[in-house]
């Protein structure tokens, strides 16, 4: 049974999930004026929250919330012209009533004077004439909402609350009062559960409503009246417009409302024949024309019927111990598979084999729970691209391509922070202002475009601006001054893009409040490294920049490479891997002074991981290489033994071990022992660093005096 306090918590992630539609309404108005849907989902979402505000007694919100529908439905008739003022204000009031649900969960009051202040500017966009008379009785209308229907609409709304919804603060009245506002209803009120006066409790509820409402709102908006009760009502909703043209018969209304079945009318009628029976025998159809129809009905039913999709709200805690309970139940299948080859019993070989199957099938069940569109991060973005470029004088628009593209809900709470600065830097490095656009001959507005795409395992983000691009020998310049490279260092364009993400770098001028002190692109190559992925950049001069990141589609569990070294086993995550080789003689490079592999006339610097981990030097031993990609460019990682494939789930190593170099955590293999993950962008960097000494070492080699 809920509680009051979960049922406030629940009216909280609803209207926070509204204050976010909000946002995106009020934006997509701000891009389009004449977009009559957006308006009316805008108003819808305000109405909502004032209506569910009071319900659950966050009376404040309501009655703020109140002038701000009020300015809206003027909007909405067409009374009152979109203006920058009004966006501006919506947005604000937006952002207050998000401060105060902070603050009915323990954040920071929100002051009177504040809230006043909104309401005074809210009033003042609406012009004299319309202060003395509600909205709706001007008859001036200038936007009809598409999603509110042309002609009147006819609902039959059944209402059922839960015994025990007057425990949790609930008053159902209230329902039928928000419906009221609709429009016309017709109340019917059901008696037939009230007990006998020794057995009635007065806190249980035991009426029950059918309402006919006749209104220019859709559906959805019928709906919304009890969106944040719809766990303690039982609600059907149906269109029955169709019926005031033609009156339906009396067991039909029965059947559709459900006081009835089909099977009991059926039995009440069959003393007269079958409508089938009357045309068939009379010759007004034929026999197989009849069963056509009959088959097309029953096709229809089983279309409607399939087509129809619930969802629930879960807790995230709540798939996160799932996840982690999976992970247990591989590392539990794997020791025993492994219990299973060891005593080579074909009885017991069978089920285990059926075990893995089905452990492996809840692990891709238990993964595609947690996937979210990336769309719902994206949308965030645009309040940050209008806010930023108004405040630096910039026409900026924002496009997002592949909204759809899933990634982990882990990945993408993690994800907020490294692309807010990545905007910021497109906003503020990137794109020039309008008047330096128009001289360049471009637009003077500029664009700045996410991109999600599935790519194998991963996902790629690419960050796109049409800005003035980067230009390399401001980089190296800067580089110098602050002593990252020498004045003779030989570098290619990436590696001195790559400059941009060394700590403390800017190529500001001015420090301001967005950008010049040196934080940022350092912070995002750690945190995207955090989350096993590359950060890669590119820029044309003049033409802009792109940045891409490569994720990985989950944090949990992982296909990995599983190899031997010194008797120690590593994992490497197979979506990293290219190819394995052995290492022979003739696969290295001729050149003594750089450890490169000879793959297919290619040359690829390769590491051994016995140096990198600090192991024995092996005695005659036939190494093997594994080439993996990071970025755009390879690496070969020499180990002892290739032994397969190894299904793994990550484990974090602690604090302790986390500044250790080349491992990103640990899993648990079938034996109990533990097995490291190898980090790939970390080993990177240790065969870049080699490489830039085993070149210095050649071009300036040491002498003996």
């Amino acid at each position: 049974m809920s509680t009051p306090h979960n049922f406030k918590e629940t009216f909280i992630q609803e209207a926070e999930d509204l204050l976010a539609e909000v946002e995106e309404c009020v934006l997509d108005i701000e891009s389009d004026p004449e977009n009559a849907d957006a308006v009316n989902r805008l108003f819808r979402a305000m109405h909502t929250i004032k209506g569910s505000g009071a319900m659950f007694g966050f009376d404040d919100i309501s009655a703020f919330t109140h002038h701000v529908e009020t300015a809206l439905d003027y909007v909405r008739e067409g009374k009152l012209r979109v203006s920058t003022k009004l966006i501006d204000v919506i947005l604000a009031a937006r952002d207050h009533i998000k401060a105060m649900l902070a603050q009915a969960q323990g954040g920071p009051a929100v002051k009177l004077s504040t809230t006043e202040a909104l309401v005074k500017r809210v009033n003042e966009l609406i012009p004299n004439k319309l202060k003395n008379h509600e909205p709706g009785e001007l008859v001036q209308q200038s936007i009809v909402p598409k999603n509110v229907a042309e002609h009147e609409t006819v609902f039959r709304v059944s209402v059922k609350p839960h015994s025990n919804i007057f425990s949790i603060g609930m008053d159902p009245s209230l329902l039928l009062e928000e419906l009221r506002e609709m429009g016309e209803c017709t109340v019917t009120v059901f008696t037939d559960d009230v007990p006998d006066l020794k057995a009635l409790k007065p806190e249980s509820c035991y009426l029950n409503w059918d309402v006919i409402l006749f209104t220019d709102f859709d559906e959805n908006a019928v709906r919304d009246v009890f969106i944040f009760v719809e766990d303690e009502c039982d609600v059907r909703i149906d269109d029955i417009t169709d019926e005031k043209d033609e009156i339906p018969k009396v067991g039909e209304i029965l059947v559709h409302k459900g006081d009835t079945t089909a099977e009991k009318i059926t039995e009440a009628l069959n003393q007269q024949p079958k409508i089938g029976d009357l045309l068939t025998t009379s010759g007004g159809v034929s026999k197989q024309k009849l069963k056509s129809a009959l088959v097309e009905q029953q096709t229809l039913a089983q279309r409607k019927q399939s087509t129809s999709q619930e969802s629930i709200r879960v807790a995230s805690e709540k798939l996160d111990s799932l996840v982690n309970l999976v992970g247990e139940l591989v590392i539990v299948q794997a020791q025993l598979s492994a219990v299973s080859k060891s005593v080579n019993n074909h009885a017991l070989q069978s089920p285990v084999e059926e075990i893995e199957r089905l452990i492996s099938e809840l692990r891709d069940v238990a993964l595609s729970v947690r996937m979210m569109p990336i769309g719902s991060t994206f949308a965030k973005f645009r309040r940050l691209v209008r806010d930023l470029s108004n405040d630096l004088g910039k026409e900026i628009k924002l496009e997002t391509i592949g909204a759809e593209t899933e990634l982990d809900k882990t990945v993408l709470d993690k994800l907020g922070d490294p692309l807010v600065h990545l905007i910021r830097n497109s906003i503020d490095h990137g794109i020039e202002s309008p008047k330096t656009r128009i001289e360049a001959g471009k637009e003077a507005h500029g664009t700045i475009r996410l991109t999600a795409v599935h790519r194998g395992a991963k996902v790629v983000i690419a960050i796109e601006d049409d800005g003035k691009g980067l230009h390399p020998d401001v980089i190296r310049k800067k580089a110098i001054e602050k002593g990252l490279i020498t004045e003779d260092a030989e570098l290619s364009q990436k590696e001195i893009f790559n400059l941009i993400m060394a700590p403390g770098f800017s190529t500001a001028q001015i420090v301001s409040k967005v950008s010049g002190r040196g934080v940022g692109m350092d912070v995002v190559k750690k945190e995207i490294e955090a989350l096993r992925g590359t950060v890669e950049i590119k820029s044309t001069l003049g033409k802009g920049t792109t940045i891409e990141l490569a994720l990985p589609l989950t944090l949990a569990i992982i296909d990995g490479l599983l190899v031997e070294v010194n008797h120690d086993k590593y994992v490497i995550p197979v979506n990293s891997v290219e190819e394995c080789l052995e290492l022979t003689d003739s696969s290295k490079a001729m050149d003594k002074t750089r450890n490169v592999l000879q793959v297919r006339g290619e040359l690829v610097p390769f590491i051994r991981l016995r140096e990198v981990f600090g192991a024995a030097q092996g005695v005659d031993i036939l190494e093997e290489a594994v080439v993996v990609e990071t970025g755009d460019s390879r690496i070969g990682l020499v180990v002892d033994k290739v032994i397969g494939d190894h299904q793994t789930v990550i484990k974090s190593l602690g604090h302790m071990y986390r500044n250790v170099q080349g491992v990103s955590g640990a899993t648990i293999m079938g034996d109990g022992n533990v097995a490291l993950i190898v980090d790939i962008p970390s080993l990177a960097r240790i065969a870049n660093i080699e490489e830039q000494a085993r070149l210095s070492h050649k071009k300036h080699p040491a002498t003996v005096n």
